[in-house]
């Protein structure tokens, strides 16, 4: 229908009427231009909406007599804009419509995806109960067979499947599948050292398969797989050798997981093995031998696991000692005795590891760590750690805990792989809180600090780089300082609440925090001083950083002392060079200077310049103004009063006590400027009117500005300046003596 809505405009717009025809039609036909008037009013949008949405709307047919009814190119192009105006609305339409279901279909697709996991995870646990149930019919008949002979003799003749073979026959079969073994491992190059000839190896199936990446689902070779009553045996086929194969890999049954994977054309007939912290994808040659490799692998292992548990229940059932034949020897009594009395006379106690839940916790681990359960996992190695706690070790509870140790193993590969920087870095520091703590209840609290604290330094990174360099400077810093403080009070405060019982852990944050501190100094140094901005900016960027370092103050950790550290060098550099620029704008203006008073021209100006000399502290500059906005001083002096007060201002923002000294000197020699020139142009000058001009001065700069500075800094400081009074008494002496021709600074 929007095919053919939008069909119409265009073909409406191919029509064409001439001046002439328009004018014909108009004379011939004025009731067909009325009706398309009336078609075309404020009714005529509804009437257009309803046709164009009509079933049997013909698009052809609707501009052939959209064409015959018009009376001209005009009416055409109404139209058309009508047509393309309805086009626009209902686009319009459907985008609110997508904008308001947007939540909705994600959340869908969502819940899609967890119900597609739980189908999967269904499908395993029931393939597992079909094992679990044939696996106890066989034991049921086993056990029968036993206890009625003829039982057994009436299933072996009618060829029941779950007829267990009888003793001869078991040994011929396992015979002729050992040397099967044999036979088909000499095929394979590297695998000799690896496994070992033992009589209860042999193989219980093969073939070949297809392996498939598992994260784009591209081909990567072709193998052939020797399931064992144990194992797994992955080998891949030499290029140049007929039914030869090399070694790739050996997974041991107990630490291998079997998934099947749904099929999705063109990758089909697929299933996953999880050997964590790995997986691998193979592809079966067909959906049969697919569906055998799932049965043969779940019976493998489950026939794997039976025999394991019937095993440590007969090594904890107590053996008898045997009795040992009478001995006439008397010496051998007296030995007897005295080892009777050296070895304990409470017999050791048995472990019983028979239980359901020690039998499978091995397998639970496995299901656990493969659904992320990581509590689960955690739970179970507590439970056991307390079951075991006071027990003895004896060879079944240390063969248990090589087990349960492996498990371990991969549980902690998992949570390290959880808190790798390379995992996403979204969700804050709360995100990592689930793997720390598990770590931390494996008695694993250093290396979890380490990971947290490399995973939360990778996201403030990546937060700095993500930062857009746009618009003014002190903008970027209000955003920097935000993105950076912000985070690190967030990971102070859940690394506080992770690590609440381990103390030995906070030192290592205050050096993390410290070596964080220098990538935020040197983003900010890079846009703030690398870029030569003004003094005033530099100022205002560092005042915003020490205020959001105070907020760090709330968690009791003060960082203050870091940033002046490294900020100092930057800072010092920062007010030689602007130092630099006013002594040098001082000089110029110097070289130009003409002793003559200033005249502003205009009320305004004069005001302005009250205001300015106000803001510098300067409160007697009225009995320096004279009539008709002039002022009886000279521009040089005046340009350098504001100038040096202004340097002062910006400089006190940045003040810590160890720029103390770069500050002062840089007042120093600033003033010493100003004081040189005007002693030397005393000394120089022979017109008495001129004279009296540069003393005034003189005695504005010595009397007025020289005290504000002094005052300032002191007050910006807190303790007062020798120099600058050194400087004053200095400027004093020459007032004394103002007709000598040698300079007093």
């Amino acid at each position: 229908m929007l095919a053919q809505a939008a069909y119409v405009p265009l073909c409406a717009s191919a029509v064409v009427v001439s001046p002439a025809a328009a004018a014909a039609a108009g004379g011939r036909a004025p009731g067909g231009g009325m009706a398309m008037a009336l078609s075309l009013g404020e009714g005529g949008g509804s009437r257009l909406r309803r046709q164009l949405e009509s079933g049997g709307f013909a698009a052809g047919e609707y501009v052939k007599q959209l064409s015959q009814q018009s009376d001209g190119d005009r009416d055409l192009q109404e139209h058309r804009q009508r047509i393309q105006a309805l086009s626009e609305e209902t686009a319009q339409s459907l985008k609110r419509n997508v904008y308001q279901n947007y939540r909705q279909f994600i959340e869908t697709a969502r819940e899609i995806s967890y119900l597609e996991s739980e189908m999967y995870q269904l499908s395993h646990i029931l393939t597992e109960q079909k094992g679990i149930m044939e696996a106890v019919t066989q034991a049921l008949l086993l056990q029968a067979d036993r206890d009625d002979p003829a039982l057994g003799a009436r299933r072996a003749a009618s060829a029941d499947p779950f007829l267990p073979l009888s003793a001869k026959e078991a040994a011929a079969s396992e015979e002729g599948r050992q040397r099967t073994l044999t036979t088909l491992l000499e095929k394979v190059e590297g695998c000799s050292n690896l496994l070992p000839e033992s009589p209860g190896k042999y193989l219980v199936y093969n073939g070949d398969l297809v392996e498939y990446d598992a994260d784009h689902m591209a081909q990567i070779q072709r193998v052939h797989a020797f399931l064992m009553n144990d194992c797994l045996l992955i080998a891949t086929a030499l290029p140049n050798r007929r039914g030869a194969y090399r070694y790739d890999a050996l997974y041991p049954l107990d630490g291998l997981a079997v998934v099947n994977v749904k099929d999705n054309p063109p990758m089909k007939d697929m299933f996953k093995l999880l050997m964590f912290p790995e997986s691998r994808i193979f592809q079966a040659e067909n959906a049969k031998i697919k569906k055998e490799w799932l049965e043969v692998l779940e019976e493998t292992k489950r026939n794997r696991a039976l025999s394991e548990k019937r095993r440590l229940e007969q090594e904890a059932l107590p053996r008898p000692t045997p009795t040992p034949p009478e001995s006439t020897n008397p010496f051998e009594e007296e030995e007897e005795e005295e080892e009777e009395e050296e070895e304990p006379s409470v017999e050791e106690e048995v472990v019983d590891l028979s239980l359901e839940w020690i039998q499978e916790l091995p397998e639970d681990l496995d299901v656990c760590i493969a659904q992320r359960d990581f509590e689960g996992a955690v739970d179970l190695l507590d439970k056991l750690n307390e079951y075991l706690g006071d027990k003895p070790v004896s060879q079944p509870v240390k063969e248990l805990r090589a087990k349960v140790d492996e498990r371990v193993r991969q549980l902690t590969d998992v949570l390290v792989f959880e808190l790798s920087p390379d995992r996403s870095l979204r969700g804050g520091p709360r995100a990592t809180r689930r793997a720390v703590s598990q770590l931390i209840r494996l008695g694993q609290s250093t290396k979890a600090c380490e990971l947290f604290l490399k995973n939360r330094a990778a996201a403030v990174q990546t937060a700095i780089r993500q930062l857009r360099i746009e618009g003014a400077t002190l903008l970027y810093i209000h955003k920097l300082c935000h993105v950076f403080f912000t985070s690190l009070l967030e990971t102070a405060r859940e690394f506080e609440t992770d690590f609440a019982g381990n103390n030995g852990c906070y030192s290592a944050f205050v050096v993390w925090a410290r070596s964080s501190m220098r990538m935020f100094v040197d983003a900010f140094s890079k846009q703030v001083f690398d870029s030569k901005e003004s003094l005033s900016t530099a100022a205002e960027c560092v005042k915003v950083a020490k205020e959001h370092c105070k907020q760090l103050s709330e968690i009791g950790l003060d960082l203050t002392f870091i940033i002046h550290a490294l900020l100092v060098k930057d800072i010092k550099g920062a007010l030689q060079s602007y130092k630099d620029i006013i002594i040098e704008a001082t000089k110029h203006r110097n070289s130009e200077e003409m002793w003559r008073r200033m005249n502003l021209m205009t009320p305004e100006a004069l005001g302005k310049l009250r205001e300015e000399m106000r803001s510098c502290g300067v409160g007697n500059f009225d009995q320096y103004t004279g009539d008709d906005c002039w002022v009886n001083l000279s521009y040089t002096v005046v340009a350098f009063t504001k100038q040096t007060m202004a340097f002062l201002e910006e400089a006190l923002k940045l003040y810590f006590p160890e720029l103390h000294m770069v500050l002062l000197e840089s007042l120093v020699e600033i003033i010493l400027v100003a004081v040189q020139h005007v002693d030397y142009s005393l000394r120089c000058e022979q017109d008495p009117e001129k004279k009296a001009f540069i003393r005034q001065n003189a005695s504005f700069l010595y009397e007025t500005v020289l005290p504000v500075v002094e005052k300032r800094f002191e007050e910006g400081v807190g303790k007062p300046a020798k120099q600058l009074q050194d400087l004053r008494n200095a400027s004093r002496l020459m007032r004394v003596n103002p007709e000598s021709t040698t300079s007093v600074v």
